[in-house]
């Protein structure tokens, strides 16, 4: 009989608040929810490794987790809808996008269009549109109505920087005559807009999406690289940012984007973009992001240093004073000077020309305001957008795993101090307590399993396990191990420094520090019978230390307290540092790994060496005994696993077990479902993996985490491990009652091989269009291939079907009783559905996003069975949007075949005339509901009180109401 094992799934992440692998945004709190309204500090959306998580900012509460459990990919942007604060995109290291709902966690519609990790995403005015920018340097335009792929905008040579939408509004315009001319026109393409792009390449481009070409290029860095790019809220002003804190500025000349939009012959004639100067900040690091105040003229820059740099914008009037003072300065300087040369005629242009505020220097215009100190390096910033708040906000994600708000005063506020003293901002809020600062070291699971220590350097966390809820909070040294003591109330941590420290959970309290060694403590374990522990030390040297309850008196009174205390009793010396001990579950031996690649096992009572486990090629980083007492597993950094018996010290079995090194292996705790024997090993592979220590093979591998495994810990039932990594995150596997077989697994690996392997082939193929400007949005994922598959499949048997059911038909007709055919048995399992029911069924069953790319697997003998379908659609009217969109792409795609072939002429007739049929009629039911509509309208505006709003009133209302912001002109 096979032996099946049962398999360990992915149940719980916890102990991360935000990855640096994207951008933090911050979001007001829905009002909706009571719960919610009270906070008021909003919400702060964070990336976590492959999750998205939404944290209450004031309460340190997570309030959603945003996870798609087919993607196993890291979150790298996050974009926010501008029209309904709801609606997030959120981009993936693999390339695709999904569009989230925050108000129920789910995935609206997903994108494949890029070949690599997404960079940059940003809405459109109307929410309508996302462009996202990739490393693969291209960029895409998806419309999210039709939820598809626009097209492909190419021209930068490195990874897109940074993207942002410029939509000039139909504003009214002062000439110099004083004439105020509105524009009024009625062109569609103007309603496009315009997008500013910047990349790696240095480069700053301005795209005509109605054109889908570019208008503009200039060399946005003279120091080599593009990082960021920052457009102020009025649209009329940019900033890039790039190396060695170069922050150029440009201005938006909208005026003219708008004109051009409606005369492409003017387009020609002038700069959209023009740089206004440049300006240094002092980080000399490469800026990472730079973004413009919503309300106020402010704006931050930041680079991964420990600090973000707000600058402030001058108002009109304060360039004024400013150039009078340089001016009344350099009056000043000449009148020193005038013995040496007479400057009179220069000096009266030099005044005319610094009355214009428009011609000031940049550096006059935007002048550094504060430098916020961070907690940790800043990985990404945004602005905290409150009502009726008079100091500015921001909200840091640092790389260091905390967000924190920041509150800056403005300048009114900081006016009644002195000029030349800085603003004070403040930390007045934070995110730190759910995750420690540091990667974490060392895990120890209670006896009950029910809590979980974590260990950092710096921190030691308790945590509730079945609630994900960190329970204490220690400060520690650089901790590399620690344990549970029984009774699950003191947790030891051995510390690089060489100490033990000892921390009681109930009263969060330190208990004692102990100096165990002169070197680190690498390894710790408790005895069997709980009595005492074992530490193992870089100097050479293993300690037995007792644990001892002794009274300690309190101060000032004559009673006293139990208090606990390790007391040293045995050492036990070898040849070189000790990197791993381990007691066997009997108490009789106890195995020590050293430095020089050996593991030696000894005698618990008498110390005397028992055997000499040698063979592996470098250090054995850690090991563990079966609990039998009868194998012991160790692994080392030759990324090989070794099985040993205890009885003799043979080698039972060695094999390569991982891709790099291996830092801890674990057996499974007990014997009950015959799987003592069975072990977890971890690495810097990013992998766990599961083995049978009888049979030497693999089980199962565990993906998920994103960085190496440091720690490992198995529950006392077996039931589940938990692992911890360099990406911070805190992961529980759980055991299943599915059954897995080692041949299932085997099969499924080799398959998940072929299936990389196949599309990374098709994603090798160049296009015919790579180098043009723009190109459709195609990429073949493996949905999209079996997609494809079914459509195939489903036209071939439909039209056996078809075929099948005329020649009934027309048997039919000679012999009124004759019997009906026997259908394809899938037909009859649907119930009995046509299969022109079933093709639509088909169709209508892949998501939108993916149709294209679906269609494209089908080959050009397959065209006239779905133009066939095609037609049957047309003339049932069924699902008329879907066919038209199938029908008008299959003719762009294959449109110089279907042109020279004779015989689709007269099928595809016969299609337009049906399809025109049907688009007349339901051109005139809309028609109908139309003019229904403005008949209730005119009613409801007879009757009720209040109009009824239509678009047309409430675009007029919402723009009475916007106030006008006092933005310096610096085009």
């Amino acid at each position: 009989m096979v032996k099946s094992y049962l398999k360990y799934e992915h149940a719980k992440t916890f102990g991360l608040v935000t990855s640096s692998t994207a951008n933090v945004v911050w979001s007001s709190s829905p009002l909706e929810s009571g719960s919610l309204r009270g906070t008021g500090a909003g919400r702060a959306i964070t990336a976590a490794n492959e999750e998205v998580l939404c944290w209450d900012i004031k309460k340190g509460e997570l309030l959603s987790r945003w996870r798609d459990n087919n993607c196993k990919a890291p979150v790298t942007a996050i974009a926010q809808s501008k029209t309904d604060g709801d609606v997030f995109a959120v981009g993936y290291e693999n390339g695709s996008i999904r569009i989230w709902d925050s108000t129920i966690a789910t995935i609206i519609v997903s994108f494949n269009g890029h070949r690599s990790a997404i960079t940059t995403l940003a809405f459109d005015k109307s929410g309508t549109r996302l462009a996202s920018g990739s490393k693969d340097t291209d960029v895409i335009i998806w419309d999210l109505v039709a939820e598809l792929g626009l097209f492909k905008l190419r021209g930068h040579k490195d990874q897109i920087t940074g993207l942002h939408f410029v939509q000039p509004d139909e504003r009214p315009s002062v000439h110099e005559n004083e004439e105020t001319t509105i524009a009024t026109f009625q062109d569609s393409s103007a309603d496009e807009g315009f997008l500013l792009t910047t990349g790696k390449d240095a480069l700053i481009k301005l795209w005509d999406i109605s054109s889908r070409h570019c208008i503009e290029t200039h060399v946005a860095q003279t120091n080599g690289e593009c990082w960021a790019l920052g457009v102020s809220p009025d649209g009329a002003s940019c900033i890039t940012a790039g190396n060695d804190g170069e922050l150029k500025v440009w201005s938006i000349n909208s005026t003219a984007l708008l004109e051009s939009s409606r005369e492409p012959d003017s387009a020609m004639k002038s700069n959209f973009l023009h740089s206004r100067g440049d300006i240094h900040r002092q980080g000399k690091e490469k800026a990472l992001e730079v973004t413009f105040h919503p309300r106020q003229d402010y704006f931050a820059v930041h680079g991964s240093e420990k600090a973000i740099e707000i600058w402030r914008i001058r108002s009109e009037e304060e360039v004024r004073k400013t150039l009078a003072r340089k001016r009344k300065r350099r009056r000043e300087k000449q009148a020193a000077g005038n013995e040496k040369m007479d400057l009179d005629g220069g000096d009266a242009t030099i005044d005319e020309q610094d009355e214009d505020a428009s011609k000031a220097e940049i550096s006059d215009v935007f002048v550094p305001y504060v430098i916020v100190r961070t907690g940790g390096k800043v990985r990404a910033m945004n602005w905290v957008k409150m009502k009726g708040s008079k100091a500015i906000q921001l909200l840091a994600a640092t790389t260091n795993n905390q967000l924190e708000v920041y509150s800056v005063p403005t300048k009114n506020q900081a006016k009644k101090v002195k000029s030349e003293e800085l603003p004070e901002y403040s930390r007045s809020l934070s995110v730190e307590l759910p995750g420690h600062r540091a990667d974490i070291r060392a895990l120890a699971l209670s006896s009950d399993d029910r809590m979980l220590a974590s260990a950092s350097n710096g921190g030691l966390k308790i945590w509730n396990v079945r609630t994900r809820s960190c329970i204490r909070t220690f400060e520690c040294g650089y901790a590399l191990c620690c344990a549970f003591l029984p009774g699950d109330k003191i947790v030891v941590v051995g510390t690089k420094s060489g100490d033990l420290e000892l921390f009681d959970i109930a009263s969060a309290a330190v208990l004692d520090t102990v100096k165990a060694h002169e070197g680190a403590v690498w390894s710790l374990q408790v005895h069997p019978d709980g009595k005492s522990l074992v530490s193992g030390g870089a100097d050479k040297t293993a300690k037995f230390w007792n644990f001892e309850v002794f009274q300690e008196e309190i101060p000032g009174t004559k009673r006293t307290t139990p208090r606990l205390r390790l007391t040293h009793t045995r050492t036990l010396k070898v040849s070189d540092d000790i990197l791993s001990v381990r007691f066997s579950p009997d108490s009789k031996l106890l195995a020590v790994a050293l430095l020089d690649n050996t593991v030696k096992v000894f005698f618990v009572d008498s110390l005397k060496l028992f055997l000499n486990l040698y063979g592996h090629k470098l250090p054995v980083l850690n090991m563990d005994i079966s609990f039998d007492s009868k194998l012991i597993v160790t692994c080392s950094a030759d990324k090989n696993i070794r099985l040993w018996g205890l009885d003799f010290g043979d080698c039972h079995k060695a094999f390569l077990a991982h891709q790099d090194s291996i830092l801890q292996v674990a057996f499974v705790p007990h014997n009950q479902d015959g799987n003592g024997h069975h072990f977890f090993s971890s690495s810097k592979d990013k992998m766990i993996k599961y083995w049978d220590g009888d049979k030497f093979e693999q089980i199962q591998r565990l993906n998920g985490h994103h960085g190496e495994i440091w720690a490992l810990a198995v529950s006392r039932t077996g039931n589940y491990l938990v692992s911890a990594s360099h990406d911070k995150s805190i992961r529980v596997w759980e055991q299943t009652d599915e059954q897995i077989f080692l041949e299932e697994e085997k099969e499924k690996e080799l398959e998940e091989l072929y299936e990389s392997t196949m599309l990374a082939s098709l994603e090798g193929e160049k296009d015919e269009d790579d180098d043009a400007e723009f190109g459709d949005v195609a990429k073949q994922t493996s949905e999209t291939l079996t997609a494809g598959e079914k459509i195939t499949e489903a036209l071939d048997i439909g039209m056996a079907d078809l075929e099948l059911m005329n020649e009934w038909e027309a048997a039919k007709a000679s012999q009124s009783n004759i019997a009906p055919p026997s259908r394809n048995l899938l037909y009859m399992a649907l119930g009995g559905i046509s299969a022109e029911a079933h093709v639509m069924r088909v169709l209508q069953g892949i998501q939108a996003a993916a149709l294209q790319d679906a269609l494209l697997v089908l080959p050009f003998i397959k065209l006239p069975m779905l133009f066939t379908f095609i037609n049957i659609f047309a003339k049932r009217s069924m699902n008329i949007p879907l066919t038209c969109r199938i029908l008008f792409f299959m003719l762009k795609t294959h449109h110089s075949q279907i042109v020279a072939s004779k015989t689709m002429k007269p099928m595809l007739e016969e299609i337009r005339g049906n399809l025109r049929r049907e688009l007349k009629r339901q051109k005139e039911e809309v028609g109908f509901n139309l003019a229904a509509l403005k008949v209730i309208s005119t009613q409801v505006k007879a009757k009720g009180v209040k109009d009824y709003v239509d678009e047309d009133t409430w675009e007029e209302d919402e723009k009475g109401a916007t106030k006008k912001r006092g933005f310096v002109q610096v085009s």
